[in-house]
């Protein structure tokens, strides 16, 4: 009998969890790889004036200008940003950017998150509220990006009240609040949704009320839905601090640099990989970090676990 209980699915699953992650682990290392040996093919083997069809070219020259090898891109983020004295290495540089972008993007984040719940509760709660809201929010995702940031600065710097003075990187923190909105505001609909029609009416049947029903029941059930949501959102508001940081020209972060590297790529084209490199890294950090929320919500996450 001990020995029936002990082989339960749960505790094979429980058994197989490091295997899984280790996988994981290595198919990321695995496709990090394809992606060098593709990129250095392709420098080795390529047309020197890159793929050219109909006149348009759709993929790079293979020139060291254009392409710099893997390892001198790697080689740069150890040598200084400028030949000054006393210049810090570009790793640092495009660390503290990231730091200082990842700080608005975490506001925008939580920002996004309040928003987004508010509305997908709404939404939940009165059905003629989800076919007013559900179209207009799908709908807010079609705006530009890159021309609504310069009209949100704007309309923040007219702001008022009493001796509160609006920053510009408020402006910025609200651009990604409005990119990791959507995803939340979906993802916790359709996990609030979730529940069985059999369960939502045993709660009924005991005269359970929409607050207790909406604790006790539909927010576990969102769990595996909001996961998700939470990760993509995150990675939306990195990706709108950054177009947010360059359309209102925000100094200190991580899209600023972007332009002023880019602008240096004549003369030494591997530093301006550096910021990539520290965008690319920064938007795995933010999504990874909602993994430690998953931690603690582990008992909700069966059905995204058995996915």
């Amino acid at each position: 009998m001990s020995a029936g209980v002990a082989d339960t699915p749960s505790l094979r699953r429980r058994r197989g969890a490091p295997m899984r992650e280790l996988a994981r682990w290595g198919a990321g290392a695995l496709g990090i790889a394809v992606l060098i040996i593709v990129w250095e093919l392709y420098k080795a083997l390529g047309p020197a004036d890159g793929l050219v069809i109909a006149g348009v070219r759709v993929l790079p020259r293979t020139s060291d200008l254009a392409m710099p090898h893997v390892w001198d891109m790697v080689a740069r983020l150890g040598e200084p940003v400028s030949r000054a004295d006393g210049a810090e290495p570009l790793w640092v540089a495009v660390a503290s950017a990231a730091l200082v972008t990842l700080g608005i993007a975490a506001v925008g984040w939580l920002m996004g998150l309040v928003v987004g719940l508010v509305l997908a509760l709404i939404m939940q709660r009165w059905r003629l509220a989800e076919w007013g809201l559900l179209p207009w929010i799908i709908l807010s995702q079609t705006i530009p990006l890159i021309a609504f940031a310069p009209v949100v600065r704007s309309w923040g710097s007219r702001i008022e009240i009493g001796a509160f003075e609006w920053q510009d990187w408020m402006s910025v923190a609200l651009i990604a609040s409005y990119l990791a909105f959507f995803p939340i505001a979906v993802g916790a609909l359709k996990g609030l949704q979730a529940p069985d029609t059999i369960h939502l009416e045993l709660m009924r049947s005991y005269a359970v009320g929409w607050w207790k029903t909406l604790t006790a029941l539909r927010l576990p059930a969102a769990v595996p839905y909001l996961l998700p949501a939470l990760r993509l959102a995150a990675a939306n508001a990195v990706i709108g601090a950054i177009v947010a940081e360059v359309s209102t020209g925000l100094q200190g972060g991580i899209g600023r640099i972007l332009i002023q590297y880019a602008g240096q790529a004549s003369g030494d084209p591997a530093k301006a990989w550096g910021p990539i490199f520290g965008a690319i890294v920064l938007g795995l950090a933010a999504a990874g970090s909602i993994a430690l929320l998953g931690a603690m919500l582990g008992r909700y996450r069966r059905v995204e676990v058995g996915a």
